[in-house]
């Protein structure tokens, strides 16, 4: 008899983790694209970029779910180039109101349209196209890849404090070369910096074996400048630039000292413990995509956890509030800006080898949060679905 109350207690624990039993069924639906061919084969794009990132969340999410009866499963669909994109996200959501897009934006709005979509909880984990954070927002997506101007405010925030304030610009042609070269001249006037030349890198010649004689060639017109931008996102000709130029000056953006959503030499902050997990999955070092797709992935189950709701209505609201935080190995909490869904956080700005400094910098203070100094503020924003 002495044992009774702890027989009914544990049949009181047991009946209320019962009743906390959430399904909580995801999918990572993924568009492949081809990709623009490089000078350099030097770069190779892991087959499994992003995805990896989800599946090491899965696994964080799974941790804390079984002790507390929600259930995660993670499904991973891939449309190959010219395949049915459209028929894929309805199979997704005909099984999950929870989708991770691995996507172009133009692909990401497709889907968001579908009136499927519309009582899901969509994450744009790949691309950092400002409209989607901008005048092309949908209520249904949250974005947890850096925009193009949260990385460019992070570099011009340090370009201050160093005070080279006299910047030159060299952008390829793709068009993600032009999208962040964009950013890069708005966050420059947003900071107050001028940017005294720009010039567009054009060449087809081999810069492996004519760097030495072109580059300083290309560089001298540029005049006097203090740092040399450059705007190669695909990784094209950027790395031929360095030490090759007509006037000796630091390089920054695409190559360089680079602003990222996450990089192998984020250490600090337990980053190195996620770094290990990660690379322990996938044999690799983990890339911002896989970053993005981990924290959508962490995103949802965080939201879960504090609601213990599985309904994307609720949790929507519990993402977008003051009441959320993700806890993502950055220094500082992480949430959601409430006017276009973008996660805010802090942007290293880092080498190869080293982590140089991180955004925003000392000094960049703020009404309500100073991760929002990166990126569109909530009066600069011509986002309206999330009114």
């Amino acid at each position: 008899m002495r044992h009774l109350p702890l027989a009914i207690a544990c049949l009181a624990l047991n009946a209320t983790f019962a009743l906390a039993e959430i399904a909580v069924p995801m999918v990572y639906l993924e568009q492949e694209i081809e990709h623009p061919p490089t000078l350099s084969n030097l770069d190779t794009r892991p087959s499994d970029l992003g995805q990896a990132g989800a599946m090491l969340a899965l696994k964080d999410n799974l941790t804390t779910g079984t002790f507390m009866g929600h259930k995660y499963q993670l499904e991973t669909i891939k449309v190959p180039i010219g395949g049915d994109l459209v028929g894929a996200a309805e199979n997704a959501f005909a099984t999950s109101s929870f989708v991770i897009l691995n996507a172009p934006a133009a692909d990401v709005l497709r889907i968001a349209d579908l009136d499927s979509a519309q009582p899901a909880l969509l994450f744009n984990t790949s691309s950092s196209d400002m409209a989607l954070r901008d005048d092309a927002c949908r209520s249904n997506v949250l974005h947890t890849l850096p925009s193009d101007l949260m990385r460019s405010d992070a570099l011009m925030q340090f370009a201050r404090a160093k005070r080279w304030d006299k910047l030159a610009l060299i952008a390829g042609t793709h068009d993600t070369d032009i999208a962040f070269a964009e950013a890069l001249k708005k966050s420059a006037t947003k900071f107050g910096m001028s940017m005294s030349a720009e010039k567009t890198w054009a060449f087809d010649a081999d810069m492996r074996r004519n760097a030495a004689q072109e580059v300083p060639l290309f560089t001298q017109e540029l005049g006097k400048h203090d740092l040399l931008l450059i705007a190669d996102e695909i990784g094209d000709f950027g790395r031929y630039i360095a030490y090759n130029t007509w006037l000796p000056r630091p390089v920054a953006g695409s190559e360089g000292l680079v602003p990222v959503a996450w990089a192998s030499v984020v250490e600090q902050w337990g980053a190195a413990q996620l770094q290990s997990r990660f690379n322990d999955l996938a044999q690799r070092s983990m890339r911002p995509q896989d970053y993005a797709a981990w924290a959508a992935v962490r995103t949802i189950g965080e939201a879960v956890t504090r609601t213990g709701s599985n309904d994307p209505e609720v949790l929507r609201a519990y993402i977008l509030s003051e009441n959320f935080e993700l806890a993502g190995f950055k220094g500082r909490p992480l949430s959601y800006r409430d006017w276009n869904g973008q996660l805010r956080q802090p942007i290293p700005l880092v080498t190869d080898r080293a982590l140089a400094a991180r955004a925003p910098m000392e000094g960049y203070l703020h009404q309500r949060n100073e991760l929002d100094t990166l990126g569109l503020d909530a009066p600069e924003s011509s986002c309206t679905a999330f009114d």
